[in-house]
């Protein structure tokens, strides 16, 4: 285990450097930090792009999840809902006491609380933090719903970030209970009109189809709405099956 940090200065580190981390990193508050660090597996090779997607924040692209843990006072892990618990246990062979671990994962309150007796043995605070929005086009203001002995203190430090972090009173799963059932109605939805637009589609009917519901329901612009649920699933479709499998567990 190394030693404590010496001060209680923010160095913020992402374990998982997609689309989320990427977006959150790029609308933080100009005036802390001066930089993060960031080890995803994907792109630890090309820091140009890692560096891309967080302008005009400064990236150091770590080569092992053990050097970002070392360098870091406050991580975020943000990866897949099945890699969240590994994630956790390999941070928890090299975190420095006292560190902020922010779990963001959309997982099952089982797994955060699995996850959460790593780092809390290994010294850490372990914060149940859910993503309760698409980052995307929300970016800094993407509400963060936050559950755990150390929220308010978690919260405190993301707002002065400029970011949107609220404290949801419970223990580590509250807030992933609420993001898991949510997930439910939002990704049960949104695969049902996948099954519909692309049958429809197959049938030759789409357009119809699709002004049928729009008539029916002319409150939703069902063809937009059709249009981004799919570019989404196309897009996410491997993180949103993980979470969705963690779902079920929870069920």
């Amino acid at each position: 285990m190394n030693p404590a940090p010496e001060t209680d200065s923010l160095v913020l580190g992402f374990i998982g450097f997609g689309e989320a981390a990427s977006t959150f990193a790029g609308s933080l508050n100009r005036s802390r930090p001066a930089c993060v660090h960031c080890h995803d597996i994907k792109s630890v090779q090309d820091h140009a792009a890692v560096q891309a997607r967080a302008e005009p924040l400064a990236v150091i692209a770590q080569p092992t999840a053990d050097a970002l843990c070392r360098n870091c006072t406050v991580l975020w892990s943000l990866v897949t809902a099945d890699q969240a618990l590994p994630a956790a246990r390999a941070a928890a062979e090299s975190l420095r006491p006292g560190t902020l671990y922010l779990d963001g994962n959309s997982c099952s309150p089982g797994t955060k609380r699995a996850a959460a007796k790593e780092i809390e043995a290994a010294g850490g605070h372990y914060v149940d933090m859910a993503i309760m929005s698409p980052v995307l086009p929300a970016r800094a203001g993407t509400p963060l719903l936050l559950s755990g002995t150390q929220a308010a203190r978690a919260c405190e430090q993301l707002n002065q970030l400029g970011l949107n972090a609220r404290e949801e009173t419970g223990p580590v799963g509250t807030a992933s209970s609420i993001k898991m059932l949510r997930s439910v109605m939002v990704k049960g939805m949104e695969a049902l009109f996948a099954e519909c637009v692309l049958a429809a589609r197959r049938a030759g009917v789409d357009t119809q189809v699709l002004g049928s519901l729009q008539q029916s329901t002319p409150a939703i612009d069902w063809a937009a709405q059709a249009a981004y649920n799919l570019e989404r699933m196309t897009h996410h479709g491997k993180r949103r099956a993980a979470e969705m499998r963690e779902v079920t567990v929870f069920l």
